[in-house]
């Protein structure tokens, strides 16, 4: 999830809003790995678009009503209880981009944040914020864009968080520069794995099989071509970017590193009867490359399946 640079807005430099990421558990397979509230801030709500006067919905799995566009204003924007239990969210929230309020057991704003994948920001929120109540309700703008700009996403969140401070005067708890209940630091990117210890190291088991145990080990592993932090094609890239925004805690390993992965390429194709590349394993099961990847992202499937095994 990308960090919303709020230097840009008018509000003030000082405010924040970030997608938190998940936490990351340490590997246990044993591998090769490359280290490679003021008053004084300016309120222009004159300057934001006026509601519209039949906002479009759009309804969840559990029939809930959300608002189509982050531009409704957040008092006409009707709470979302938050389910107390982190397998019950599973389809509750929709996944697609918008901002997002969240309220604790007394009703009080704790935070207004962004993100491309609302359902997986408000799951990350569910499993580290603590104490739970600061997130029992949550209010939901969503875009009507499948992949809104940066510019739209930012809008949103703007509206929101001048409408709070015109109404109270103060900037949410989670939003205050000090508070690191909600936003944290992005975490250093995980170094891909390498399945060998160099080319010329004879193995004592089978390819075959390293890939197979990684695959079931790990519960999501991109096979890709080129590094996490630097694919080498348009395909892999996207793989990437959007295990990323679904909070996804995912392995990388690059099939071109002929060095410590000598070989895998071929072995691969064999393993999962799968031409091409990149390949996503999810729970040891091949789910696809970049088109179904890609598919699945933006009907929400991804989303569920992530959820279902993180």
């Amino acid at each position: 999830m990308a960090t919303v640079n709020l230097s840009i807005l008018s509000l003030s430099p000082t405010l924040r809003s970030t997608i938190p990421s998940s936490t990351t558990p340490s590997p246990s397979l044993h591998l090769h790995h490359s280290l490679s509230s003021s008053s004084t801030l300016s309120r222009r709500s004159s300057a934001l678009s006026p509601p519209p006067s039949k906002p479009r919905t759009r309804t969840t799995s559990s029939s809930s009503p959300i608002a189509a566009s982050a531009v409704r204003k957040l008092s006409e924007t009707e709470p979302l209880p938050v389910p107390p239990e982190a397998e019950e969210l599973q389809g509750k929230f929709p996944p697609g981009p918008g901002v997002y309020a969240v309220y604790d057991c007394s009703d009080g704003l704790q935070f207004i944040g962004v993100s491309r994948n609302i359902a997986a920001s408000i799951a990350s929120h569910r499993k580290t914020i603590s104490p739970p109540d600061l997130c029992s309700s949550v209010k939901i703008g969503l875009m009507d864009e499948a992949t809104p700009d940066r510019a739209a996403l930012t809008e949103a969140w703007k509206s929101w968080m001048e409408e709070h401070i015109g109404e109270t005067g103060r900037i949410p708890p989670g939003n205050e520069p000090d508070n690191n209940t909600w936003v944290r630091q992005p975490q250093k990117k995980k170094p891909d794995l390498r399945l060998t210890p160099g080319r010329h190291v004879k193995l004592t088991v089978p390819l075959e099989d390293l890939i197979d145990r990684l695959v079931k080990d790990k519960r999501v592993v991109a096979f890709i071509k080129g590094s996490r932090s630097a694919p080498q094609c348009g395909f892999s890239q996207r793989v990437v970017g959007l295990l990323e925004t679904h909070n996804a805690d995912f392995e990388c390993v690059d099939v071109l590193d002929e060095e410590y992965n000598f070989g895998l390429r071929e072995t691969l194709k064999r393993y999962s009867n799968w031409p091409t590349f990149p390949q996503v394993f999810v729970n040891g099961e091949l789910v696809g490359g970049c088109d179904i990847v890609s598919s699945m992202a933006e009907n929400g499937e991804l989303s569920k399946l992530l959820q279902k095994y993180m």
